[in-house]
């Protein structure tokens, strides 16, 4: 198999910063040059449109292209500053089971050859919009915050997707909104409590930042804002998913002097 080009990102569990990853990520790409598409499952909730800041700009959505209203590529919305990003809304008045994974595999077959990366934001749950999101998937981004409940329902979706047909080198564990200085005390899981867990390698660790809630108010994506800490780690995941060696310990690169000497002895400690 060729690289992944198809991903759902997924949790389980809602509020660990999925949708906020599947924006940051998709601009991340979109900035190193690659066709990024972004699909919201999320139907019914909607909420990819609006941490992307193109909520006005919706004239069509999925629904449309379920329809036979539009095609998948007339429903798309560009990036107002990425104009090799683009997003597929979901619709606000329709609900999940209006939408089969059938449908989903559809409009992904009608995008795949316009891009290099196509990312699926899954809705939280493991119900009818997590079939949905999962049926096209090539590979899957597990986001999880270093939390115990979190930690657990990452797990239960590892096995669900192992059912689904996913190899262990086709999932990506995402640590995010990690607080090294707790971790340090022992407040907090660190990386390889994770790891252990879920018996699975972390892609990435993203840090617990302000910057991400102040942009997200503003209707932009962290990573498009100059200097934010956060843009050397989802510079970091991409390298990664293409096969570069990068050490996870430089993921809080640019952060201050203390707090990447917390981060490190909270990796070295073990």
């Amino acid at each position: 198999m060729n690289r992944p080009k198809v991903f759902v990102v997924t949790s389980g569990k809602g509020g660990v910063g999925k949708t906020t990853f599947t924006a940051n990520l998709g601009c991340t790409l979109a900035k190193m040059g690659e066709r990024v598409c972004l699909i919201d499952a999320d139907i019914g909730l909607k909420n990819l449109d609006v941490v992307l800041g193109l909520e006005n700009r919706i004239i069509y959505t999925s629904f449309d292209v379920v329809n036979g209203t539009v095609s998948a590529k007339e429903a798309l919305v560009k990036h107002k500053q990425l104009k090799n990003l683009y997003l597929l809304a979901a619709s606000q008045v329709a609900t999940k089971e209006m939408m089969s994974p059938e449908d989903m595999k559809r409009i992904v077959q009608e995008l795949y050859d316009d891009f290099d990366f196509i990312l699926i934001d899954s809705p939280a749950g493991i119900e009818r919009g997590f079939r949905n999101s999962v049926a096209p998937a090539e590979a899957a981004f597990i986001v999880t915050t270093p939390e115990l409940p979190a930690i657990s329902d990452a797990d239960r979706v590892i096995g669900l997707l192992e059912n689904y047909g996913f190899s262990e080198d086709k999932m990506y564990i995402v640590l995010n909104k990690f607080k090294p200085h707790m971790a340090k005390r022992g407040d907090m899981l660190d990386k390889t409590d994770v790891e252990k867990a879920l018996a699975m390698r972390i892609i990435g660790v993203i840090p617990d930042s302000e910057e991400v809630i102040i942009a997200t108010n503003k209707g932009i994506p962290a990573v498009l804002e100059d200097g934010v800490v956060i843009g050397k780690s989802f510079e970091n995941i991409v390298k990664r998913i293409k096969g570069e060696e990068v050490p996870i310990e430089e993921d809080l690169k640019g952060t201050s002097k203390g707090l990447l000497s917390s981060l490190l002895s909270v990796f070295k400690k073990r």
